[in-house]
């Protein structure tokens, strides 16, 4: 039993080492890394140094100043990341530093407000005990470094050391303004060319790419450019031209009339709409109930 113990703890390298090594594989620099955790960058060295002793192998090359994960340091960095990273979110919650039943979800914000707003009373009729504060995020962003526990993310499924759960694909229609239509006439794909085309922030070649798959030859396509679709759709409906918006985004605005799709051709993609989270978050029970709840939300929609 004595020997099984003595393994077991040399197993379990010290806690602060650990910290800092993390840090400093991630930052690549032991005076950042320093920053991060509150020590000096000597005090890091030696905190990697004694890590290094612990486990009877280098994990950095160091070339004067210079420090670089070898192979073996980013391999042991890959395993211990994750597992460091739900330590701290179950030291969180059990230190009162966030309720149990608390989830802070990172959405896109045009897909939080017209997508999950409108669903919010299902998610509380069939899960009171759930407390779910969102926040606009537009882009990826590292969950070691943010306090989320999850986020909408659009595109493929290339969101860094993250599990990515299917929602749903999505068809952009072209649309307008009522009298922007009138004024231009637009009867076929081709008519688009020439107009004032509108476009949003992570979709520049929209355009473009819906121009191809009509089978239209047209030139490079610019126009102002909105951050959010909400944005961009209340540009197009005060007649400021033509923008290409997923239609699950602008219920409202085609059914008052606001907007208008002169031309049924959806532009799809094999992008799509995934929930994502670390997958050290996959245990996480409130998680687990957001999780089943937003997929089955998704093959209803």
């Amino acid at each position: 039993m004595t020997d099984r113990n003595e393994r077991a703890r040399r197993l379990l390298p010290p806690m602060g080492a650990l910290n800092s090594f993390a840090a400093a594989a991630r930052l690549g620099s032991f005076s950042r890394a320093g920053e991060e955790v509150g020590l000096t960058q000597s005090a890091v060295s030696r905190q990697v140094a004694l890590l290094e002793d612990w486990l009877q192998t280098p994990l950095f090359t160091r070339i004067g100043r210079r420090v670089t994960l070898n192979a073996e340091g980013r391999a042991y960095a890959e395993e211990i990341g994750p597992a460091l990273e739900r330590i701290r979110r179950a030291t969180a919650r059990l230190s009162g530093g966030r309720p149990t039943n608390e989830l802070a979800i990172a959405t896109l914000p045009s897909f939080g407000m017209r997508w999950l707003a409108p669903r919010l009373p299902r998610l509380t009729a069939r899960h009171p005990e759930l407390v779910v504060n969102f926040a606009a995020r537009s882009f990826p962003f590292d969950f070691a470094e943010e306090p989320f526990d999850a986020a909408i993310h659009f595109g493929r499924t290339d969101w860094p050391d993250a599990v990515h759960d299917f929602l749903f694909r999505e068809a952009a229609i072209p649309v307008c303004a009522p009298e922007w239509l009138a004024a231009n006439q637009i009867r076929e794909p081709a008519d688009f060319i020439g107009k004032s085309l509108l476009f949003q922030t992570s979709r520049r070649t929209a355009w473009d790419r819906w121009f191809r798959a009509a089978g239209v030859e047209a030139p490079l396509s610019a126009g102002p450019v909105f951050e959010h679709f909400l944005m961009l759709a209340q540009a197009a409906a005060a007649g400021a031209g033509a923008a290409l918006i997923p239609s699950f985004l602008i219920g409202p605005e085609l059914a008052a009339g606001t907007l208008v799709c002169p031309i049924d051709a959806p532009l799809s993609t094999d992008e799509a709409y995934y929930l994502v989270y670390p997958e050290a978050a996959a245990a996480n029970a409130p998680l687990a109930r957001f999780r089943a709840w937003i997929e089955e939300e998704a093959r209803e929609a």
